[in-house]
């Protein structure tokens, strides 16, 4: 801590050439200066390493924080990206890095406090990265913000766990975790205040992020949360994680009579197979969609760290989280296009048409095998198909069953039980905005957007370099974006995101969510103020998930 204070102090911009020289407490970095989507300077430090690359006996151990280094390191380039299923970049192990983007850097006359925005990528927990060419800072750094996007484990490497002393899990989150540490520790050299840290992610880092304020390894390291499109109530289904470790042992023909022996073969493999090896968790088409993630760890009587010590509904219910103020929401059709996939390939509709009771558990994510889920079952499909087969005609509400059970009911049930006994505000949103571009499109023709889906809204946050132009003053992309950014950064200077009348944000106030007003932001092209979203659809899964919760009136 109060090497912070020095780092400071010694935060310095070369003369030549107006090159960016950082002092962290590891050493030296050389940054470069880029330009916002409208121009301003800002300057950018890519590929910083945070912890040690997890590598050999570091393989399936929790982040080791990083060593030193001599001389002056290039930090112009983003770093590795985590091995993981697909072909997203450089791929490796040694992938445990952080970019940081800040408008301004300190003088050496004092710290100059900028607020921080920490910022987890989505995928699944099993591929995907917090790389410029996907997370780009040039819309977040028009506003005085010191943005860190960062990398973490995925699949197998991150997430494969035994519940026991030698396989504990949460690797990925861990990373996360080290990687708050390392900015609490060093983000005053870039400008930045490290008491005033918003953490913030989407879908898989957005389940992260309500982790992150259950988890007691994360206490103190932020301030602020946004939850983007999903919640651990609906996305962690680590279900059985000792058979999957069986499963992964058998994949490679390791011996397993212990855990030890177990992950000492796994070690020996290359990081890519066991990465790789996920696509054999697959159970029909591409489901489950989260095949490892999260795990509960329980008390081995130790003394080690624990990520996560007990079922996260049950650590909201009883208010044990950081009460600290939220931003959660979701996309106006999230998952609905998924409905397209199975409908457009007739062995896939027919299937499910026939097999609808046992498919329905594996891609909607609940309980499987018992008489409770069988009802389910049967009240999804009546109230969604109106037990009709899986055709066109169901087309729209297979659509709405996808998005209702992935997304939208877990966003909806975490908003009520935090806004229940969290004594911070809770903003509930919902975004409806559909422009030009989207991460799904319409059949045949498959130009014409379809919807506000997954993903969507990340496009008006950051620059995706990889499959977007950089949005024009006078367009209507460019109009959302700045409403979008102006919200989201308000909110991590003030912890709300309207605090004061503002033309660009259509001059509205955004009230905080109560399991009384229901009220949420309509996230549009004009914002607006509504309550009790998707009210019908919300009420059948309050009835087919019943949940206690205690009366804090």
């Amino acid at each position: 801590m109060f090497a912070v204070v020095g780092c400071v102090l010694c935060t310095l911009i070369a003369a030549e050439a107006d090159v960016p020289i950082v002092n962290t407490v590891q050493g030296q970095l050389r940054g470069r200066i880029l330009h916002t989507v409208s121009g301003r300077e800002f300057v950018s430090f890519r590929g910083v390493p945070f912890a040690e690359p997890p590598v050999g006996n570091l393989r399936f151990e929790d982040p080791v924080p990083p060593p030193a280094w001599k001389g002056i390191r290039d930090a112009t380039k983003d770093g590795n990206v985590c091995t993981q299923y697909g072909n997203s970049g450089n791929q490796s192990e040694d992938c445990l890095v952080l970019n940081v983007y800040t408008p301004k850097l300190p003088d050496g006359s004092g710290n100059l406090n900028i607020p921080v925005m920490v910022y987890f990528h989505p995928g699944g927990f099993y591929c995907l990265t917090g790389h410029s060419l996907w997370h780009g800072p040039q819309y977040l750094l028009d506003h005085d913000i010191v943005l860190v996007t960062t990398n973490y484990r995925l699949g197998v490497l991150g997430f494969l766990s035994a519940q026991d002393s030698v396989l504990r899990g949460n690797y990925g989150l861990k990373d996360q975790v080290q990687a708050l540490r390392w900015v609490k520790e060093n983000i005053a050299s870039f400008g930045g205040n490290p008491d005033n840290v918003t953490i913030f992610g989407y879908s898989a880092g957005s389940t992260s992020v309500i982790l992150h304020m259950m988890s007691p390894m994360s206490q103190g390291l932020f301030h602020r949360c946004i939850a983007m499109s999903a919640s651990p109530i609906t996305t962690m289904t680590g279900g059985d994680p000792a058979g999957k470790v069986l499963k992964e042992a058998d994949i490679f023909n390791c011996p397993k009579d212990s855990t030890q022996q177990i992950v000492d073969c796994l070690r020996q493999i290359p990081a890519k197979d066991i990465a790789v090896s996920i696509e054999q968790f697959y159970e029909w088409d591409k489901d489950t969609m989260v095949r490892f993630g999260p795990v509960i760890e329980p008390d081995l009587g130790d003394g080690s760290e624990r990520f996560l010590t007990a079922d996260p509904t049950e650590l909201l219910l009883s208010g044990n989280f950081s009460h600290v103020p939220l931003i959660m929401g979701f996309t106006e059709m999230e998952f609905d296009w998924l409905a397209m996939y199975v409908i457009q390939n007739n062995t896939w509709a027919e299937y499910m048409t026939d097999r609808f009771d046992e498919l329905a558990p594996i891609s909607l994510l609940y309980e499987r095998g018992t008489d409770r889920s069988r009802n389910i079952t049967r009240e999804l499909r009546k109230f969604y198909l109106q037990d009709q087969p899986v055709t066109n005609s169901s087309f729209q509400g297979l659509g709405q069953l996808y998005s209702d059970s992935i997304i939208i009911f877990g966003m909806y049930r975490t908003a009520n039980l935090i806004s229940r006994v969290s004594s911070a505000p809770v903003y509930f949103y919902k975004f409806s905005y559909s422009g030009t571009y989207s991460h799904n499109y319409k059949p045949p023709q498959y130009s014409t957007p379809y919807g506000a889906v997954h993903h969507d809204d990340l496009m008006y946050l950051f620059y995706i370099a990889n499959m977007l132009p950089l949005f024009n003053e006078g367009e209507s992309e460019y109009n959302m974006m700045k409403k979008l950014t102006k919200l989201w950064t308000n909110f991590a200077h003030f912890s709300n995101p309207t605090p004061v009348n503002s033309t660009l944000l259509d001059n509205i106030k955004w009230t905080p969510y109560t399991y009384r007003n229901l009220k949420y932001m309509d996230i549009n092209s004009t914002l607006r103020m509504s309550e009790d979203v998707f009210h019908d659809r919300m009420a059948v899964w309050e009835r087919l998930f019943p949940l206690p919760c205690p009366d804090h009136s």
